[in-house]
């Protein structure tokens, strides 16, 4: 079974907010990775193959923060 690399830039601020995106990547079925800095206020997400970009990206925007970019795979795609 394949996989995909999804990249986002989150605006995140604090701790907090890093940690509301966290907890909504954990409770995701199909996310085998994730790493989400707020140093760089970037979320990677490392996904089965039955997870797509929009699942991930509806997710992170249910925590209230703002997705600036995203990418899967390598290819910029819409926000």
């Amino acid at each position: 079974m394949s996989e995909h690399n999804y990249k986002f830039n989150v605006t995140m601020t604090c701790g907090g907010c890093s940690g509301a995106v966290e907890r909504v990547l954990k409770k995701l079925d199909g996310v085998k990775s994730f790493d989400v800095s707020l140093d760089s206020q970037t979320a990677n997400v490392v996904t089965e193959d039955k997870v797509d970009y929009a699942t991930v990206l509806e997710k992170i925007k249910k925590t209230g923060k703002k997705v600036n970019s995203g990418e899967a795979d390598g290819v910029a795609q819409s926000v």
